[in-house]
């Protein structure tokens, strides 16, 4: 739905564009481009969540000379932007493919050869490989990273009203005297830092999902810059709030539940490692 209200015509509210998808798409419209996303998900999430731990000890380190001191909001925030930088490296080429496969409207099949690739509604990839491979050799590297510079702009500051709201919230739900905060207080901490990170992040979430749904069927935009002023003229300043509902609601649980298995395996692994060296 998001990528389709930010980058899609015609679909006016997320109601409309919800039962429009589901009248012609039926159930599977809305798992469209999800394969990718979710073989690579482990992987980006462990690089995030290890690049902002592994910076924030490594600062601690360098101004206190103790790596378990608890962080500056300075140490947070520049921790933050640097998980924000690694992301992008890993997160852009599936988010293109995600967005390319979602922006095809109608599935593809063998029968569906003799229409035009370039035709709005005919299929140009059979999957996420092919819809890899087939940007790959069209455009080379620079097609892969396409959006490259709308997602540092989304997700540099992102994290930083991702990760320092969650310690914020979770020092506040944590009662004195104890050490760290309860599991729901953590679900809860990263569920409100979701929403906030999504919904701060969506003007520059539309600009990066229209560049890279841009070259399924044509080029429309030349870069960041473009795509922005393009937008603007054409359909005023609500249209970098496109989506706003569906991200704010699907950053918190999507974000509780990631915290949350976090601090939980993170628990776990000191625990084993007490047990394994008294």
């Amino acid at each position: 739905l998001q990528t389709r209200l930010q980058a899609g015509q015609g679909y006016g509210n997320t109601l409309q564009c919800f039962l429009t998808v589901y009248r012609n798409e039926s159930v599977t419209g809305f798992f469209k481009g999800m394969s990718f996303p979710m073989a690579t998900t482990g992987l980006y999430s462990s690089v995030v969540f290890g690049v902002f731990s592994s910076t924030q000890r490594f600062l601690s380190q360098l101004r206190h000379g103790d790596a378990a001191t608890a962080p500056s909001l300075a140490d947070m925030t520049v921790a933050s932007s640097v998980a924000g930088f690694v992301s992008v490296a890993i997160g852009t080429p599936v988010d293109l493919v995600k967005i390319r496969l979602q922006m095809q409207t109608q599935p593809y099949s063998k029968a569906n050869f003799k229409l035009k690739p370039t035709a709005p509604g005919s299929p140009v990839y059979r999957g996420p490989v092919h819809c890899f491979w087939t940007i790959l050799q069209k455009e080379g590297v620079a097609g892969i990273y396409r959006g490259t510079v709308a997602m540092l702009l989304r997700d540099v500051p992102g994290y930083c009203v991702y990760f320092i709201p969650y310690a914020v919230f979770c020092d506040w739900a944590t009662p004195e005297g104890r050490i760290s905060p309860s599991a729901f207080s953590v679900w809860l901490a990263g569920g409100v830092a979701g929403a906030i990170s999504w919904g701060l992040c969506t003007p520059m979430d539309v600009v990066k999902s229209r560049l890279q749904a841009d070259g399924v069927y044509l080029n429309q935009y030349k870069g960041t810059l473009d795509c922005i002023l393009q937008s603007y003229q054409n359909e005023g300043l609500k249209v970098f709030f496109r989506g706003l509902t569906v991200n704010t609601v699907r950053g918190f649980p999507s974000s509780a539940a990631m915290f949350l298995g976090y601090e939980l395996s993170l628990k776990a692994m000191k625990r084993g490692q007490t047990e394994t060296n008294p």
